[in-house]
């Protein structure tokens, strides 16, 4: 071949590799991403390009790949979680959370009309903690309604404990101790609290693509972070070893992406199973907790443990196994009046990102 027809065919390679892969090139500067986001979003949002500044913020600062399905992913999950609202309703959250402070004051004996007397003190707004209850909307306002009790009240300290039993906020309804636990380097001059911060747009978004991307995993699916997201890091990987664990040892086992549970001391379900197997594993029991333990990072992936049970399991099986599944957990809070589970949010949240795969 002549170098002209060389250079001729390496020409239109390189056209033809620009063309093969639109959606994983990254925009060149902050205002390109914006615009890229602007185009993904619903045409009759609001302040599209507030939007779009707060998730290219996100992104940029994180140092995120904005790829194309990134983005989709966390507008999907947006969109599932407020349909873009910076700061949801949620209907009848004052019920909610009137009975939610009478069971707590139930299991601490506390007497109904000491819960009352401390409901009808005057908080700092000027009305009484029951009257701003009975015209709560959002998360936001609740969880403004139990610091000031929490810090007003002595029975409100009492009947809480000191910590405000709202968990999730924002328009991504991130997990408000994820982001206490994230909260360097965020990039916003801010007065109050990373709490009041996840309320509002710009940290709502901010620690909820944290929470959905800024994490290394070896899914094939952004389907598994939705479930992740939902559940918690690397849950899917997690329910796949645990399924090859029930395979190999013949325990039946929850699917829950739960290695070990927080602080346990003694082995839980996944733990004795796999301990069954550590004669076939050629390990022993404290060489087993301690790579469980390495369960809530990609790590976990290159350890013995991990390595053995696949090996094991697919020979006993006589095919390969998956390495990511959907985690069989039921969703439980105050809010959800139905039946969902993890699969249900995951697989709603994939619907919507494929949506919006092809749009733009």
């Amino acid at each position: 071949m002549s170098s002209v027809r060389l250079l001729l065919c390496l020409a239109v390679l390189l056209v033809l590799a620009g063309c093969a892969s639109p959606r994983t090139t990254q925009p060149a500067s902050p205002a390109e991403l914006r615009a890229q986001i602007a185009r993904l979003l619903p045409a009759n949002l609001a302040d599209r390009q507030g939007w779009a500044k707060d998730i290219q913020v996100a992104f940029t600062h994180q140092g995120i790949a904005a790829t194309r399905d990134n983005l989709c992913a966390a507008l999907a999950v947006t969109e599932q979680e407020s349909t873009f609202q910076a700061d949801p309703s949620v209907p009848g959250l004052g019920r909610i959370a009137r009975e939610e402070i009478d069971r707590r004051a139930a299991r601490l004996h506390v007497p109904q009309f000491l819960v009352n007397a401390a409901l009808s003190t005057r908080s700092p707004s000027g009305k009484s903690y029951s009257e701003r209850l009975e015209t709560v909307r959002s998360e936001r306002q609740l969880s403004e309604i139990f610091d000031d009790l929490i810090s007003t009240v002595p029975m409100g300290r009492t009947l809480l404990g000191g910590l405000n039993p709202v968990r999730t906020g924002g328009p991504m309804q991130v997990s408000i101790a994820f982001a206490e636990r994230h909260a360097k380097g965020y990039p916003y001059t801010y007065t109050g609290t990373i709490r009041q911060e996840v309320f509002s747009r710009r940290g709502g978004l901010y620690f909820g693509i944290a929470h959905l991307l800024a994490y290394p995993a070896n899914y094939d699916r952004q389907l598994y972070r939705f479930a992740d997201f939902n559940a918690g890091w690397y849950a899917s990987r997690n329910a796949a070893f645990q399924h090859a664990v029930s395979r190999v040892s013949g325990v039946s086992l929850a699917l829950d992406g739960d290695l070990i549970a927080p602080g346990a001391i003694l082995p839980g379900a996944t733990e004795r199973a796999v301990r069954q197997l550590g004669d076939a594993l050629d390990m022993r029991n404290p060489a087993i907790r301690s790579q469980l333990e390495e369960g809530d990072s990609l790590a976990f992936e290159s350890t013995r443990l991990y390595r053995r049970v696949y090996a094991l399991a697919e020979q006993h099986e006589g095919k390969p196994l998956p390495r990511a599944l959907l985690p069989g957990i039921v969703l439980e809070s105050p809010k959800i009046t139905r039946t969902l589970t993890t699969a249900w949010f995951a697989n709603r949240v994939e619907a919507r990102y494929q949506r919006c795969m092809q749009r733009g």
